[in-house]
């Protein structure tokens, strides 16, 4: 009996990085990956660039606000994404930790977060592949 694999995207908001690598591998994954995602402190609100950029893709934030890490969080992972938070994202022994160095979309306009997302989306693409074995898609 195989249980789906847990991902865990981490940065300092939750509100743009680990926002969109959520969106974008709950979209891809179709069910087969359990998708979590939070703050080291957590914005007050989702940046309003990577919710347009993600909407331009069809996909919805609505059910989307910056998160706390929990303990829950971190020990249900199996793979904890970083995303810029450096030393304030606590470490947890035994997890499969990856950091992912992107740009902070905090203040930029849509036109520099797509190349952001896109990078975010090529790399989601790749970890799904990782985990289900399948080969990248698109």
């Amino acid at each position: 009996m195989s249980t789906k694999p847990v991902v865990l995207f981490l940065c300092v908001h939750n509100s743009g990085r680990s926002l969109a690598a959520k969106v974008l591998l709950d979209h891809y994954a179709l069910g087969r990956v359990e998708v979590r995602s939070a703050g080291s402190e957590p914005g007050e609100d989702l940046n309003p660039s990577v919710v347009a950029v993600l909407e331009e893709r069809g996909l919805s934030t609505s059910r989307e606000f910056p998160k706390p890490l929990t303990d829950e969080d971190a020990r249900a992972a199996d793979v904890v994404v970083t995303m810029g938070c450096g030393d304030t994202c606590p470490y947890y022994p035994g997890k499969r930790y990856v950091d992912w160095e992107l740009t902070d979309p905090a203040g930029l306009p849509v036109e520099q977060v797509r190349p952001i997302v896109d990078e975010i989306d090529r790399r989601v693409r790749g970890l799904l592949a990782e985990l289900t074995g399948e080969e990248p898609a698109g």
